[in-house]
């Protein structure tokens, strides 16, 4: 079934074997022998080809294509803009006073690499210290995480930026500054560009030109907190001109990024 339902989906997403196996780094023939059941794709494969299509692998695995409806099929199609929009989906856990208002969750450094496996945890949430900052909107969440190298300045190594929650990704406008937390990289300040019109992506660059932009999928990303401000034992020491000479830098690289994947 997995291979007549492999050549269903190429069909319905108006692709060929050809762009299929490349976005795979397949051989053709490889490709080609899995939709024509020669043989089975390993779990790693399923997974990427879902990732291509922007499915779960239930979907893939557990439904026959050839009975599927116009309806299902459209619903298949639109499933990514679901998951960017929230739809409901993102439940966020959170602290409350005792006067029924939300507190401002603070990860400490030591619990960093445990928040991707416990941000939707009630009781991991519950065990954080809190701030206030009543400077901020008290009808929008907001969550304090700890910053870690030297790719973001003016904000520096052991800062804390704070973040307001953002549940409808595709309404994120272009360079807007964002913590984005993923399975793979964890906890990420980076400038975002929305791609998700495009190829259902995010580019994620540093003001620091050192580092190169990167992409990461939808489906690779848990949440995403709009930077508000940051908290700092350290000024900024950035020089007179030197974030024009960034930003000029950032801009080149965005655009050598672009071309590079376009080859």
């Amino acid at each position: 079934m997995i291979g007549n339902n492999l050549k269903l989906l190429r069909k319905q997403f108006s692709k060929s074997q050809d762009e299929v196996s490349k976005a795979l780094s397949l051989n053709r023939s490889t490709y080609s022998g899995y939709e024509n059941a020669v043989a089975q794709p390993s779990l790693d494969i399923i997974t990427s080809i879902c990732d291509y299509y922007n499915i779960a692998t239930d979907v893939l695995l557990r439904n026959d294509f050839s009975t599927f409806t116009e309806k299902q099929w459209k619903g298949i199609q639109g499933a990514w803009k679901h998951t960017a929009k929230g739809s409901g989906l993102r439940i966020l856990t959170s602290q409350v006073s005792d006067d029924n208002e939300e507190l401002i969750e603070m990860i400490p450094a030591k619990a960093r690499a445990g928040y991707t496996a416990g941000y939707a945890d009630p009781e991991f949430i519950k065990e954080l210290p809190t701030i206030r900052l009543p400077f901020l909107s008290k009808n929008r969440k907001h969550r304090t995480f700890p910053i870690s190298g030297d790719s973001m300045p003016p904000v520096a190594d052991g800062s804390f930026v704070v973040g307001e929650f953002i549940e409808d990704w595709t309404a994120i406008s272009n360079d807007t500054p964002c913590i984005v937390v993923t399975n793979d990289n964890g906890i990420v300040f980076k400038i975002l560009e929305n791609n998700l019109k495009n190829n259902k992506t995010f580019l994620l660059s540093s003001t620091n030109t050192f580092y190169a932009p990167y992409e990461v999928s939808i489906n690779e990303v848990l949440e995403i907190w709009r930077f508000r401000c940051y908290i700092s034992m350290e000024l900024p020491s950035l020089a007179l001109g030197e974030g024009q000479i960034s930003d000029s830098l950032l801009a080149i690289q965005k655009s050598l990024f672009r071309i590079e994947n376009k080859s």
